[in-house]
């Protein structure tokens, strides 16, 4: 066996070794509108390893590193070409060849580009680096940059995100959580308010999930009702008039079911994704606000291209804009939080109406001693079935109102 000579040996480990920095620590870089970077803070000077000169007037894709998938660009870049946010993990090349994991936050900006930095350390990281590895692999057996950015949607689906939204609202959230006990400090209140409303509406879903299996589990309920009036011949017309209004009713909540939670623009759907997205820009602003107090603070030196003041002004702007986007997007909140408060309404109708067939169901049982026993077993799961819908359905009107009680609170706040 060849042994390595003592510098590829040395050039192979480097290229495997991480560059560590600090948890405390902020990347910013500003580009033009072709990637060629414009400005920079010391961290990234640092980090990156290379000298001022040869950062200023390089394109950014001098720190790409050539295991990121091609498709995780082709699709950052759609997105900051049509005027969107992005957050990302970011796998990034020193000059020496180490590699170094970030979350970027990305927007456009006038003139360019804008990206505030942070180290990651939630599981939504490694979460990405195993898509990134199966995106890799694909690419490898030929997949286009835009096939490669499809997968990654669809593989973020195969995890349970309904979007890239959804993740990309999820995981900085959780970065900045990670981040902000990692270094002993509190989260903020507009950004805890937040979250209290996503966990809320993550455990709408649940509820909802377990009420839709109980509602399926009585479906079969006016069929079973029909085969025994058919065995009572005459006596058996109260049976099958129940059963028919019964029918109606579980067609109704199908219609409800149906509209509550199936398809992207359903009412739970909409409440969540508008939750998300001011989710994700209350930290985006979070994260603007602190890398600016990070250049006031820092006295680090820098060349005579790199204006603190501009740079200060940028993200300053920047942040005022994540602020006026997260009042709309407390706008969309409160009107879907109003909209899912009028459908569970009627959820709770159609619950009532389910009360009076069993009522009845259980009369009916009563009076009809030859087939009482048939009558009881549908009565006992009805009666099974309801409660756990009613009590599911009491849990989400609580947790709507965690929801409308923080979008209340975030007024006062923005």
């Amino acid at each position: 066996m060849t042994e390595l000579s003592p510098q590829f040996a040395a050039e192979a480990k480097t290229a495997t070794s991480e560059a560590l920095f600090q948890l405390s620590e902020m990347f910013f870089s500003r580009t033009d509108e072709r990637g060629v970077i414009l400005a920079g803070n010391e961290v990234f000077h640092r980090v990156s390893g290379y000298d001022w000169d040869e950062l200023l007037g390089a394109p950014h894709k001098i720190v790409r590193h050539p295991e990121m998938p091609r498709g995780a660009f082709e699709f950052v870049w759609a997105k900051l070409k049509a005027g969107e946010t992005v957050a990302a993990y970011i796998n990034n090349k020193r000059k020496d060849g180490r590699f170094y994991w970030v979350m970027a936050l990305m927007s456009k900006t006038e003139g360019g580009y804008l990206s505030t930095r942070i180290k990651p350390t939630s599981e939504h990281h490694q979460t990405m680096v195993q898509i990134y590895k199966e995106m890799l692999d694909e690419e490898a057996k030929g997949m286009s940059p835009k096939d490669s950015a499809d997968l990654l949607l669809s593989k973020l689906q195969e995890r349970g995100f309904s979007s890239y939204a959804a993740f990309q609202a999820t995981a900085i959230a959780a970065e900045f959580e990670m981040r902000a006990r990692g270094l002993g400090r509190p989260v903020d209140q507009l950004q805890k308010r937040f979250l209290d409303m996503s966990r809320a509406i993550e455990q709408v879903q649940v509820e909802t999930t377990e009420m839709t299996e109980a509602f399926k589990a009585i479906r079969t309920v006016p069929m079973n009702m029909r085969i025994i009036a058919s065995r009572l011949e005459n006596a058996g017309g109260p049976i099958s008039a129940i059963s028919v209004n019964y029918s109606q009713m579980l067609e109704e909540m199908s219609t409800w079911v149906s509209t509550f939670v199936d398809g992207d623009a359903c009412v739970f759907a909409r409440i969540r994704d508008a939750i998300l997205q001011g989710q994700f820009l209350g930290f985006a602003m979070a994260l603007e606000n602190e890398m600016g107090d990070s250049f006031r603070n820092s006295g680090a030196a820098y060349p005579d291209e790199v204006v603190v003041e501009t740079e200060i002004a940028q993200l300053e702007k920047m942040r005022q804009k994540y602020l006026e986007q997260t009042a709309e997007a407390l706008s969309s909140v409160e009107n879907e939080a109003k909209r899912f408060g009028r459908s569970v309404l009627d959820m709770k109708r159609y619950v009532t109406g389910l009360s009076s067939t069993r009522m009845m169901c259980k009369i009916e049982s009563a009076s009809l001693s030859n087939s009482g026993t048939a009558l009881s077993g549908i009565v006992d799961q009805l009666d099974a079935c309801q409660n756990e819908i009613e009590q599911r359905l009491a849990r989400i009107v609580e947790l709507n109102s965690v929801i409308q009680g923080n979008t209340s609170m975030l007024r006062s706040l923005i």
